[in-house]
């Protein structure tokens, strides 16, 4: 397979730069395995779904991970440890974390708010190991100080940092949001509930990779990044329930789909690890039996996981379907439900 077997074309005024208001009323384009494609809104998604189905989700929260200043800019990837440090005023606190940025040269310190910066090595993928001292809680000065490292297709300024995060977003960790969970709202969830659709939850901490395009033209010669995830035990017991009684497990997004197909045959218990599992068609599905998500880029990884789901041509045609429609695209577009 070539990277432009998944091409489309997509009219600029489609990629969606604002979210929708409210959350659940983005539109649904419901993709049945034998029947006609659907059009409907997402508040109705119970109606698609059967009495026993398990929804799992990624339950990752966005961090406002992007640090400005005049000159410069960090952007927060992976914390890899933290420390309290003794100092003559007291007691510090240090973390180190792994960034990309704009000059930071080795050895730079700069000052934030709250918060200073000391660039200690350049890694070998040129990525930095960055030192952050400070006094308090860094998740709640990132909160005061910090942006929403935003996809770089989204150019209007985000007026509120909690659109960009599900409204179950628990775990910090995200340097971008698992954006099929952005349509879901309470009353949603008393909807599945009443109906009788079971809810767990998966974390997995996504990384800028999820932006990285396919450079190579061969998709097999593609190279994924690795995220780590955390599959817990209430979730596995869930998945063991579901599977035993018939039932669908229905991943909330690809990163949620990336878990379950990389923990595979194992899905029965608690585990953690990280994955660069990287689906496209021909991949034999393990644990989901269908997908709720968005409308990804062409030529994506995402893209062709989805095309690996419901079949090349057939995710093709939706896609030209949703264009005809004037759907909207991409981190705050419109949901599609494979089924």
């Amino acid at each position: 397979m070539k990277k432009t077997d998944f091409y489309y074309d997509l009219p600029e005024e489609l990629i969606a730069q604002t979210p929708i208001e409210p959350r659940d009323a983005s539109r649904l384009m419901v993709c049945p395995s034998e029947a006609d494609i659907i059009h409907d809104h997402f508040y109705n998604i119970a109606d698609y779904l059967n009495t026993g189905d398990l929804l799992i989700m990624n339950d990752s929260k966005v961090l406002p991970a992007r640090l400005l200043t005049e000159d410069t800019e960090i952007l927060l990837l992976e914390q890899q440890g933290e420390e309290r440090i003794p100092t003559e005023g007291g007691q510090n606190m240090q973390c180190l974390w792994e960034c990309i940025g704009r000059k930071l040269n080795k050895g730079r310190i700069i000052e934030f708010p709250g918060l200073t910066a000391q660039v200690i090595e350049i890694l070998p993928d040129a990525n930095r190991l960055i030192k952050f001292t400070y006094d308090g809680d860094f998740y709640e000065i990132l909160e005061k100080i910090g942006n929403m490292p935003l996809p770089p297709y989204i150019t209007e300024k985000l007026q509120d940092n909690n659109r960009y995060n599900t409204i179950y977003a628990n775990e910090a960790g995200s340097a971008a949001a698992p954006t099929a969970g952005l349509h879901f709202t309470e009353r949603v969830f008393a909807s599945l509930k009443e109906k009788g659709i079971i809810t767990a939850y998966v974390t997995l901490h996504v990384g800028l990779g999820t932006f990285r395009p396919v450079k190579a033209e061969l998709v097999s010669e593609h190279k994924m990044h690795s995220e780590r995830y955390w599959l817990p035990e209430e979730t596995a017991q869930k998945i063991k329930d579901c599977k035993s009684r018939n039932n669908r497990v229905i991943a909330v997004g690809t990163t949620a789909c990336r878990v379950l197909e990389s923990v595979g045959a194992t899905c029965g218990r608690p585990q953690s690890g990280s994955t660069d599992i990287f689906i496209t068609p021909g991949y034999n599905f393990k644990v989901i039996d269908g997908l709720i998500t968005n409308f990804h880029l062409p030529e994506s990884t995402l893209l062709m996981l989805i095309s690996a789901l419901m079949g090349r041509e057939a995710a093709l045609s939706a896609y030209e379907e949703a264009i005809k429609e004037k759907y909207r695209f991409f981190s705050f577009g419109d949901s599609m439900a494979i089924l």
